[in-house]
């Protein structure tokens, strides 16, 4: 069953029964799904190994700021949503999604929580049943890793007994405009009766469903996606490092290219890349690539490189600095702004901030960080991390400090305060102006 990229994609919302969904993994990507799967009718149970994860979404209490705890709490009391650790709970589902991590370790894609979820799947599979995996992987993954396991496990055939399919996720945490209901949803299946079933519960969910023809072309869609976002960071990044020994303001530049109506999409240097896509998707891409047909990503391979050494770079940039101020790095007090790896969510994972401080802290300096989003996501206190003490940005900690870093612009912070108060900002996000900021 082939489908070209211009063919429409499927409007959601056509009629659907409720359905008994189970969401393996209740992070940034399975918590979002679980609960739209609640609200518009199915009976959901957000199934996660994370004992502690488990008890706060029991009491309602949810550590992604995409989902309210109100929101989260109302689907609790109407029955639509559990949380649950126990893999009994799973049994009788009619679709099941994994939506679990798939690290790398070593360089090397870690499908552990995958198979796992799938070999605990497969004890309940029931012919008709659905399952679909969200997790980023490399092409091949549904139909050579997750299928023989479901197989074994329950005893059934793929596609001839239950129904297996791909859909990639598009979760951006904290993006006001573009959510998991208004998100185009690409998915796929096995085969034609796999894909059907797959786009019924996704339209049941979703405004538009896009078909493509086989779980591999989904795969590596996702991988193109982050992959294409990886490298132009990367190119970015590059070129206001040398923009930078240039004497040219690559901020003026970014704008000014901005305004070209076509042929330009902006991109923006950081210190650093994080959160699970792009640092970790291209990665797989490139292994698959390498293990596959003995080639080489060099694209890939030289982005990871550049992204790799903006911490370091931000550490260099940020003792020239204070050797023009006349003060070394061993022993200087560096305040850092935001830990997370974006604005606006708590959200850790991949983020530059850790290997920025890890390497001031080597140097001598005396490391502190301020960041709302993590400390509420905490609660309300996060204690020390390794070579780090955690302050509030108050203006007594901003003028303690010999230098200041902004590397998350979360709006919580008082940019004017920043400003007034600080001795040297080093703005990593171009967040800020006057005399005493310097910009990446």
């Amino acid at each position: 069953m082939k489908h070209s990229q211009r063919e429409p994609a499927v409007s959601g919302r056509q009629p659907w029964s409720p359905l008994k969904v189970v969401v393996v993994g209740q992070g940034y990507v399975g918590l979002p799904l679980a609960v739209r799967a609640a609200e518009v009718g199915h009976r959901v149970i957000g199934y996660d190994v994370d004992v502690a994860r488990v008890k706060r979404l029991v009491i309602a209490e949810s550590y992604v700021e995409d989902i309210a705890s109100e929101r989260l709490g109302s689907l609790i009391s109407s029955g639509a949503y559990r949380a649950s650790t126990d893999p009994a709970d799973c049994a009788s589902f009619d679709v099941a999604v994994i939506a679990v991590p798939t690290p790398l370790r070593d360089g090397v894609p870690d499908l552990g929580c995958v198979e796992e979820s799938a070999r605990m799947l497969g004890r309940f599979l029931r012919p008709g049943a659905t399952v679909v995996l969200e997790s980023t992987s490399y092409p091949g993954t549904t139909g050579e890793v997750v299928r023989p396991i479901l197989e074994s496990a329950s005893g059934l055939v793929a596609g001839e007994d239950f129904h297996l399919g791909y859909s990639p996720e598009r979760i951006d945490p904290g993006n006001a405009r573009w959510h998991l209901d208004n998100t185009p949803k690409v998915v796929s299946g096995i085969d034609s009766g796999s894909l059907e079933k797959v786009r019924e519960f996704y339209a049941s969910v979703v405004d538009r469903v896009v078909p493509v023809s086989s779980c591999e072309t989904a795969e590596l869609t996702k991988l193109l996606e982050n992959t294409f976002r990886f490298v132009n960071i990367a190119l970015i990044n590059e070129i206001a490092m040398f923009a930078h020994e240039l004497h040219i303001d690559v901020w003026e530049a970014i704008e000014a290219a901005d305004t070209k109506p076509y042929g330009y999409l902006r991109f923006v240097p950081g210190p650093g890349v994080g959160g699970h896509c792009l640092p970790v998707d291209s990665s797989y891409l490139s292994w698959h690539i390498e293990r596959v047909l003995g080639r080489r990503f060099r694209c890939v391979e030289l982005a990871q490189d550049i992204n790799g050494q903006m911490p370091e770079y931000v550490v260099r940039r940020l003792v020239a600095a204070l050797n023009v101020r006349k003060r070394a790095i061993n022993g200087s007090c560096v305040l850092l702004l935001g830990l997370s790896y974006k604005a606006n969510t708590a959200d850790m994972r991949e983020t530059p901030a850790f290997e920025v401080g890890r390497i001031l802290a080597r140097l001598g300096a005396d490391v502190r960080w301020a960041d709302p989003h993590v400390l509420e996501a905490n609660h309300g206190s996060c204690g020390d991390l390794p070579d780090m003490r955690m302050v509030h940005a108050t203006a007594q900690e901003l003028a303690g400090a010999d230098a200041v870093v902004l590397l998350a612009d979360h709006d919580g912070f008082d940019y004017a305060e920043i400003a007034a108060h600080a001795t040297y900002v080093l703005d990593c996000r171009r967040r800020l102006a006057g005399a005493n900021i310097e910009a990446l």
